[in-house]
């Protein structure tokens, strides 16, 4: 005799219950989010952010498909669209004028090493774009820490110099700007208006100015429930907080708390870097210390260590703690009190 359906157990993992939210959803919106910084950015820096954010994209892209089509043979190209996020957001954290074979050297880094190595999405304990960043970073010193400037009348009509440089040869630079407003705070004593870091005027990497459509994008992610608010909060007032203290009992010597807000990377990667949330923690005391720890160990680096910027090294490293705090402030259980059960 047949079984009626109702009898049958249907064994399944979790989740039971479904949101109706889906990877590629959440990936798809974050993208928009970016896409008025990216749009920026070429305005600012033209061909060369360009062809910067192309390099990037593709590479993560490339990396991606290669790796799961030796798993799949049906893989598809773009896939999840966690791979075309990675290397927007790697893009945007660059400088202008990177040699273009660096760029996909670092997406290529950032999709193998930071995600891939460790089974790909979901598996990755730190975020692959600041994975290729750092990496970047360490071996392309020199390459990573000069800077173009911006709104050049002739940004539009052909590539910076050092954009085309061949493997091995180096760069030839043509009318760099010098140091980005924390290099001059850090190793030169001089400040920068707060009006020029909000209109973006200042030299750095492609995604660190336009700080107002950093924080509408983020805006936006928080009303569609794709951010967690309070890791951003955290880490920006953490930050003000130490930051304040620094700056009043230092005044001629610290930089001003809202210099420290708003110039770098630190809303590039406390909005949509920190927040990831493979690499993020999940309960509330965790996500709490891990931003407020990410806010103080970025103010330690800007103010008393060797290096202008910290936060792609503080997102790493608290990252690596994810871990233990998850341990440290694990989840209530349902039905259960501290110092007894609930009857």
């Amino acid at each position: 005799m047949k079984q009626p359906d109702y009898l049958k157990v249907h064994l399944k993992a979790a989740p039971h219950i479904h949101s109706g939210r889906e990877v590629e959803g959440i990936m798809r919106r974050v993208v928009y989010a970016l896409l008025p910084v990216a749009l920026f950015a070429v305005a600012k820096y033209g061909l060369s952010a360009l062809a910067l954010l192309a390099v990037c994209i593709l590479g993560s892209l490339g990396t991606e498909y290669w790796i799961l089509s030796r798993r799949d043979p049906q893989a598809s190209f773009g896939g999840d669209g966690s791979a075309l996020l990675t290397g927007l957001l790697l893009a945007l954290t660059l400088p202008a004028g990177l040699p273009l074979w660096m760029a996909l050297v670092g997406s290529i880094i950032a999709i193998l090493l930071g995600k891939q190595a460790f089974g790909g999405l979901g598996q990755n304990p730190f975020n692959p774009a600041l994975v290729g960043r750092v990496f970047l970073q360490t071996a392309f010193p020199q390459a990573m820490t000069s800077w173009h400037p911006a709104w050049a009348a002739e940004r539009f009509d052909k590539l910076f110099g050092s954009s085309l440089t061949l493997p091995l040869l180096s760069p030839e630079y043509d009318g760099l700007s010098g140091a980005t407003p924390l290099g001059l705070s850090k190793f030169e004593g001089l400040s920068t208006e707060l009006g020029a870091l909000l209109l973006d005027q200042t030299a750095g990497s492609i995604g660190e100015g336009s700080p107002l459509l950093l924080l509408l994008g983020g805006l936006y992610l928080v009303c569609k429930r794709d951010l967690d608010w309070r890791i951003p909060s955290a880490i920006l007032a953490s930050l003000f907080l130490f930051s304040t203290t620094v700056h009043l009992l230092d005044p001629s010597g610290a930089p001003s708390p809202g210099f420290m807000l708003i110039s770098g990377g630190l809303l590039l990667g406390a909005i949509y870097m920190a927040t990831d949330m493979v690499s993020s923690p999940v309960t509330p005391g965790a996500v709490w210390s891990y931003g407020i720890f990410i806010g103080l160990l970025v103010a330690t680096i800007r103010l008393w260590g060797g290096m202008p910027e910290g936060v792609a090294f503080a997102i790493l490293l608290a990252n690596s703690l994810v871990p233990l705090l998850n341990r440290a402030f694990p989840p209530r259980v349902y039905g259960y009190r501290q110092g007894g059960r609930d009857g």
